[in-house]
């Protein structure tokens, strides 16, 4: 009998820490969003960090976007690269003021009347990208779990505010020189209300695109026999019938100008350029409106560059303009810099909130004896290992080459992290990985500024902030460092977990 109780004890220890092992994990993949969002908003600036060496522009001319267009097409034929089926004009802007051409088999810079320039292959930027939009999972996949994790999030915030009845009213209450574990909470309540709206802005928009796109395809294949066009014709317009026979290429050149004269406000930003050298070629513009949220209205052209009309984005049904409106929302593509550097802010200080959130929960477990010290590790090690991760995947972006593995690298260095905390857990310390980590961003923005020499100001300043940054975190710690707020940015399961806070976080107590 002593034995079966034992087994039964054992079977609930081991389901309670497969319970927290999974929680750890979606806790995990929830402050990777939050750290990849902070750093997608600038991602236009983050590409020019990465090739600092390319010519820039203001504007792009309608002869030069044409010229463009032929210069990309001309060099897939000369390496025998089969037909592309869409060529892409990115027109330079304030955030890039970078003209790019891509077709199915890459991009390129175009200098100002037209000729290739260079290699699009900031792969880090991209490596980023992806990491935020889909984990690096098969894409489908990997948004409808991104979508699930946006809306976990929402509950979380809600949740939050709703089981504390008093966080509302005590938001400017900051107790930083109490107990490290009241310190903890308070950074964690105070800045869930600080940015509680704009958490749940990127959050619902965030879970809109991810599972909005699983939603078309659940569409598709139940109406449409899988045709996912006929699913986004209502929204972003319908696609003329295809046609294959070979025709000149289309006038890129005389669609813009016509733009100008009849759109004289638009913006263009994206040339598209559908199944060009065929007969069914057709010419799509996207277009910014000025104070407006959407990222663009989406004006159609036949391949004389002829009028065709807009697709009602800008002005068209309600549900046409929240659709083109939440990516800007979410990623904060509006407003220019202040907006970004705003987005900035909280997005990193909602990546207090999701980490000093699991901390506190680990906390509570081991006050109820349910503690782990590999769970503790494994969660410093996803703390501060993802942005170890990303830093040093930079540095083999510079080392290797714009096609160094930096996928498999990033994840390859946080398992190894997380696997060195299941087995060697005394060896992950929060203080010391912290440091590692201000110091490797120290020295990632000297060296970028040593051995590259960027002349633009932007990019400057990412070296400067980070530098700037780690300087000022590394001086605010040492302040602190004599006092008890100090423990507050040490390791909170030093004590065990014994101070806890009280359904309302307001009053330590212990449980027993």
């Amino acid at each position: 009998m002593t034995t079966l109780g034992t087994e039964r004890q054992t079977l609930v220890q081991r389901a309670l820490a497969g319970h927290a092992a999974i929680g750890l994990l979606a806790s995990a993949l929830l402050y990777i969003l939050a750290l990849t969002g902070t750093l997608v908003v600038i991602h236009d600036r983050w590409q020019r960090w990465e090739q600092p060496d390319i010519a820039e522009m203001a504007t792009l001319s309608p002869v030069a976007a044409q010229a463009a267009m032929q210069a990309a097409l001309a060099q897939d034929t000369a390496k025998g690269k089969p037909p592309t089926t869409h060529l892409y004009i990115r027109m330079p802007n304030a955030d890039l003021p970078r003209a790019v051409v891509t077709t199915d088999h890459g991009g390129w810079y175009v200098d100002g009347v037209g000729r290739i320039a260079g290699r699009e292959a900031h792969s880090w930027t991209e490596m980023v990208i992806g990491l935020h939009e889909y984990l690096h999972l098969p894409q489908i996949w990997g948004m409808m779990l991104v979508g699930a994790l946006g809306v976990a999030l929402a509950a979380l915030l809600v949740t939050g505010v709703l089981a504390h009845p008093r966080i509302v009213r005590d938001a400017f209450r900051l107790r930083t020189r109490h107990d490290p574990q009241i310190a903890r909470a308070d950074w964690h309540n105070r800045l869930g209300v600080w940015t509680l709206p704009f958490a749940l802005a990127v959050t619902l928009t965030g879970a809109f695109i991810g599972l909005g796109s699983v939603g078309f395809t659940v569409l598709a294949r139940a109406y449409t026999g899988g045709d996912l066009e006929k699913v986004y014709a209502p929204i972003f317009g319908h696609e003329p019938a295809p046609d294959a026979k070979a025709a000149p290429l289309p006038d890129v050149a005389a669609a813009l100008r016509l733009l100008g004269n009849r759109v004289a406000q638009a913006k263009p930003t994206y040339v598209i350029v559908h199944d060009p050298g065929t007969r069914g070629q057709h010419i799509q513009i996207i277009a910014e409106h000025p104070r407006r949220l959407i990222y663009g209205e989406s004006y159609r052209f036949d391949a004389r560059g002829q009028w065709r009309g807009p697709v009602g984005l800008s002005d068209g049904a309600v549900g046409q303009q929240v659709a083109a409106s939440a990516y800007n929302l979410h990623f904060g593509n509006y407003g220019g810099l202040p907006v970004e550097i705003a987005y900035m802010l909280l997005g990193l200080a909602l990546c207090v909130v999701t980490s000093t959130g699991t901390t506190l929960w680990l906390c509570k477990r081991r006050r109820r004896g349910l503690g782990s010290d590999r769970l503790d590790a494994c969660w410093t090690a996803a703390i501060w290992g993802t942005p170890l991760a990303l830093i040093l995947t930079a540095w083999m972006r510079g080392g290797v080459g714009p096609d160094a593995p930096l996928v498999a690298g990033f994840w390859g260095m946080l398992v190894a992290l997380v696997l060195l905390a299941v087995v060697r857990p005394g060896w992950i310390d929060p203080v010391r990985m912290r440091t590692v980590v201000l110091g490797c961003l120290i020295a990632t923005g000297l060296a970028h500024a040593a051995l590259l020499h960027p002349s633009e100001p932007s990019v400057l300043a990412i070296d400067g902030a980070m530098i700037a940054g780690s300087l000022i975190t590394f001086g605010v710690l040492r302040r602190f460092r004599a006092t008890k707020a100090s423990r507050t940015f040490e390791s909170p399961f030093q004590d065990g977990g014994r101070r806890l806070l009280d359904a309302e976080g307001q009053n330590p107590r212990r449980q027993g």
